[in-house]
């Protein structure tokens, strides 16, 4: 055995040199991190970045994105152009060197830019390795210069193509079918991004146009991150007008907080770094929390809204109904964490409670009717959190002392392996009894829900703990809510909402995943929430039964058939119980068989509007929602 092993000698010729760019081709999703749509969209952010980075040195404020007709990309600025003279080390244009070369780009310790996002040096080049074709025009010096690529290889020189007046870069490139699954660009995904973009760097015009549907929007916000925290308020009854707007700069780092209360009980706090959504928070966040802590409690002391020997609010009770973005760009970000989503830099913890600390503490002093409201609601939010802690200690202290701590209506599984349990949430007790017979008792438990189930948007913990059907969930899930919730108890892999396939079944659904998304966010990150899709008819030839779920697949079927004939029996299912134990196990609950969509939180930011919209106070967003994605709903019931 040792000696076969000497025969495969480990030297020199076993160590394969990728070549700059055939290292991207190889693994792409080291570089852009995956290359399904989500890879597919960050190249072009890659190019957008580095004409924001133009923007931020201060030389360019208009950037121009299309999706072609053949969803190519076109991305135009107005900045100074890439350099085009020959590259002192390389011999090569400088163009080139930016387009070929990994780790070449004005941001490693040179002077061309103070700060940066994007990749870091790597993005222009990784696009065009990822690209069947890349074509770069820059305007600069009263001349157009012109080079092609192809897979990453140049295939043409930089060339003169005419003289002009303009200054900029205009990078064109299709993206490789052969890297990418998805090809498609979504015009929602860029816009979104694109508009985050144009609020963190005030005053830039970005426009985003769809040549494949003549659609066009631009990007243009001279508020801001102040317009955009009023953005994410806007379905929201807002407690003060006007969002309070903080900014300041110390040691090359500038910082710039924007923040206004509403009157829900979430928090929202949105944190970049150089333009990049560092989701995972990190030390600008840090900073923020400590410092809003700290001063607000320091003002309700001074003014007597907390007596002196009243105990502090907390961070939570501070930060509850709070909608703030934090945006800091410094000279050399760390990125840190599973996604290189958090930022490391020490010293921007302190910066950052500083510069707030003082500017939060000028504008309570300003504005005491503002203090006055945001203090109470902090006030409100801390004997919430009380009664909320009793209800929960009560909770606690029943199931301990019940003999069987699971709720009545639960029809729990025999298996106590959570990674192969899974629990359907039934509505109504005449499907939950269906269920309970039509399933594999070994690995499937049931758990029937009376009535609808409460609108978490619009309450405290304290009550929602009052409701005896989220009460059942907690129980039966075993894992906790809200700040307790821990996934490693959970008792059950999958939670599968099964429910009618009407108006009335969406709404609990849209409720159930609301409060799953508040209070369980784990749950629908980590992909444990999905939901049951119950067929639409039965169909019946020649006492054979066939199931389908959407009116195209009846269509279908019915055609395969040879049409509609009195042989032929559709039933239409209003409703779970209409089925029998039999029939429902057969279509909805066989593993074989069944058909289970995943409920994902694509974007924290998008669901978080979507919920407001669907489960808020305001009517009249909610209206537009419905009537703007009507055309998108099949087979709603009504």
């Amino acid at each position: 055995m040792l000696e076969e092993k000497k025969q495969q000698s480990y030297d020199e010729s076993q160590i394969q040199v990728l070549e700059g760019l055939e290292a991207v081709r190889k693994r792409p999703g080291m570089y852009i991190g995956n290359t399904s749509v989500r890879g597919l969209h960050h190249l072009v952010y890659e190019i957008v970045d580095n004409s924001i980075d133009e923007a931020l040195a201060g030389y360019c404020d208009k950037i121009d994105v299309f999706i072609n007709k053949d969803n190519s990309i076109t991305v135009q600025d107005n900045g100074r152009g890439m350099p085009v003279g020959m590259h002192p080390k390389m011999n090569i244009p400088t163009v080139e060197v930016i387009m070929t070369v990994l780790h070449a780009g004005g941001k490693f310790g040179g002077e061309g830019y103070k700060v940066s996002g994007g990749l870091h040096g790597v993005g222009a080049s990784v696009v065009n390795a990822l690209s069947e074709v890349c074509e770069v025009q820059v305007a600069r010096d009263g001349v157009l210069w012109r080079q092609i690529y192809e897979k990453g290889k140049a295939v043409t020189g930089l060339d003169k193509i005419g003289e002009t007046e303009e200054h900029g870069t205009k990078t064109y490139f299709k993206p490789d079918a052969e890297i990418f699954e998805e090809l498609d660009f979504d015009y929602d995904t860029l816009a979104q991004r694109l508009r985050e973009l144009a609020f963190l760097n005030k005053g830039i015009s970005i426009n985003l146009n769809d040549e494949r549907v003549d659609k066009k929007e631009e990007f243009l916000y001279e508020g801001g991150i102040k317009s955009f925290v009023s953005y994410l308020n806007r379905n929201k009854e807002v407690l003060h007008s006007e969002p309070i707007y903080i900014e300041g700069m110390k040691d090359d780092c500038t910082v710039e907080i924007a923040l206004q209360y509403n009157d829900g009980y979430n928090e929202n706090i949105f944190a970049f770094a150089n333009n990049i959504d560092t989701m995972e928070g990190g030390t600008h966040l840090v900073g923020f929390k400590n410092a809003l802590t700290r001063v607000l409690n320091d003002y309700a002391k001074k003014f007597g809204h907390l007596k002196e020997n009243d105990k502090n609010l907390s961070g939570d009770d501070i930060r509850e109904g709070l909608t703030a973005v934090i945006s800091v760009k410094l000279t050399n970000p760390q990125f840190e964490g599973q996604t290189k989503t958090k930022l490391g830099n020490t010293e921007v913890r302190g910066i950052v409670d500083s510069i707030l600390g003082e500017g939060v503490g000028n504008f309570l002093e300003e504005n005491p009717n503002v203090g006055k409201i945001i203090i109470d609601k902090g006030l409100m939010a801390s004997r919430a959190r009380e009664a909320a802690r009793k209800a929960r200690e009560l909770t606690r202290r029943k199931s301990v002392l019940e003999s069987n701590a699971l709720p009545g209506k639960l029809a729990d599984c025999s298996s106590k392996d959570p990674k192969e349990c899974e629990i359907y949430i039934v509505e109504g007790d005449s499907a939950g009894g269906s269920a309970k017979q039509g399933r594999n008792r070994r690995f499937q438990a049931i758990l029937p829900l009376r009535g609808k189930i409460m609108n978490v948007e619009k309450q405290r913990l304290d009550k929602i703990l009052n409701s005896e059907t989220i009460r059942s969930m907690i129980t039966a899930f075993g894992a906790g809510i809200g700040k307790d919730f821990d996934l490693e108890k959970i008792r059950y892999y999958r939670i599968i909402i099964m429910t009618d396939a009407d108006v009335d079944g969406a709404h609990i659904r849209t409720l159930l995943l609301t409060f799953f998304y508040r209070y369980m966010r784990e749950l629908i990150e980590k992909g444990h929430v999905y939901i049951a899709q119950p067929p639409l008819y039965k169909v019946t030839k020649n006492k054979k039964d066939q199931y389908v779920y959407t009116d195209r697949e009846l269509e279908k079927l019915l055609e395969e058939m040879g049409g509609r004939d009195n042989s032929i029996q559709i039933q239409r299912y209003k409703g779970l119980g209409e089925m029998n134990a039999e029939q429902l196990w057969e279509t909805t609950m066989d593993p074989e068989h069944r058909i289970l969509l995943r409920a994902t939180v694509e974007d924290a930011m998008a669901a978080d509007e979507i919920f407001t919209i669907l489960m808020g106070d305001k009517v009249e967003p909610r209206r537009e929602f419905i009537q703007e994605n009507a055309k998108k709903v099949m087979n709603l019931d009504i």
